[in-house]
């Protein structure tokens, strides 16, 4: 049976959840192979057109949460110092007479995901004196609004490690997006905070009452930060779907972090829903999903037009599903 085309948005800013598993048993991501795929993410997002806003290495799969930036958007020069910086100076000439080519693979969802899922493939390969594959079947990617829909997404992903009983508070994991600000208090400036637009409403210019995220868009990063971490501990001390093998923060845990300016409002809370950000085509507004929907049309077999389904506990969000399974 023939692969479904992938739905990437061509020629423009997107941002994509992807997530990929190991084919092989257990958990053999350990701390050191996730220490080396840490570093081989961040030098990829070095090289390639993207911004990395969130990440979680588990122990058998890897989740990204990450903005491709088309590629009219870098001249020549910066392709260039993007190549020097990657390959060094010498070798980077080598790409002299490429740089379409290079340009377009520098903008590339798949291509991305294909050098950090082959290189750590070698990597792990060589470590432990074995040959074939490492990784199953596709990545899975979800195209996610910029916004609200971002931030939700990006408190799924950070929340992989409560959710598994690794730990109690998120930041105290070494290998996802809010243990790395708080731990290394973003080296590099790596993870992206620039979270996109918030929605308001467009005739009263009010805020729409999903959202009560208007804060995120103060300028200090460190602020927006600490609001961000907020809002993961307030999203993840909520039971998700009543099942009795997730976990969530220790509410003795929220309460520790109240009395350190944390005000949770229980009207606020959204009733967690996982699946959406793992198993949707497209997650975000109605508009937004339409929108996107009507690029991507053409890839569906069902005659009918597929509309857009709102995501229960999350005012205001609506999902459409992907294609297959291995979209």
């Amino acid at each position: 049976m023939p692969r479904v085309s992938r739905m990437i948005i061509q020629d423009q800013t997107a941002v994509y959840h992807v997530m990929s598993r190991t084919a092989l048993d257990g958990f053999p991501l350990e701390a050191f192979e996730k220490d080396f795929l840490l570093d081989l993410v961040k030098r990829m997002a070095g090289l390639f057109f993207t911004e990395v806003y969130g990440f979680a290495l588990m122990g058998n799969h890897f989740h990204l949460l990450v903005k491709m930036l088309p590629e009219y958007a870098f001249t020549d020069e910066a392709v260039k110092e993007r190549l020097e910086r990657f390959y060094g100076e010498k070798q980077a000439m080598g790409w002299e007479g490429q740089l379409p080519f290079v340009r377009e693979k520098l903008a590339s969802l798949s291509e991305f995901m294909r050098e950090i899922k082959v290189n750590f493939t070698r990597f792990y390969n060589k470590r432990h004196g074995r040959r074939g594959y490492f990784w199953g079947d596709r990545f899975k990617s979800v195209i996610v609004e910029e916004g609200e829909t971002l931030i939700n997404c990006m408190a799924y992903i950070d929340l992989n490690p409560v959710r598994a009983g690794i730990v109690e508070r998120p930041e105290d994991y070494r290998w996802n997006s809010i243990g790395y600000h708080i731990q290394t208090s973003n080296k590099d400036g790596f993870l992206s905070t620039d979270f996109g637009p918030m929605k308001y409403d467009s005739l009263s210019q009010c805020e729409l009452p999903r959202a009560s995220l208007k804060q995120f868009n103060v300028k200090s990063e460190k602020e927006r930060v600490r609001l961000y971490r907020k809002y993961v501990y307030e999203t993840g001390a909520i039971p998700t779907d009543g099942k009795p093998y997730t976990k969530t923060i220790p509410g003795k845990v929220v309460t520790r972090e109240q009395k350190k300016n944390f005000e949770i409002s229980r009207t606020e809370r959204f009733l967690y829903r996982t699946r959406y950000f793992t198993d949707s085509g497209i997650i975000g507004s109605r508009e937004y999903v339409s929108n996107t929907y009507q690029q991507f049309k053409h890839l569906f077999q069902s005659k009918h037009e597929k509309k857009p389904r709102s995501v229960k506990g999350l005012d205001g969000v609506f999902s459409l599903k992907r294609l297959s399974e291995n979209l």
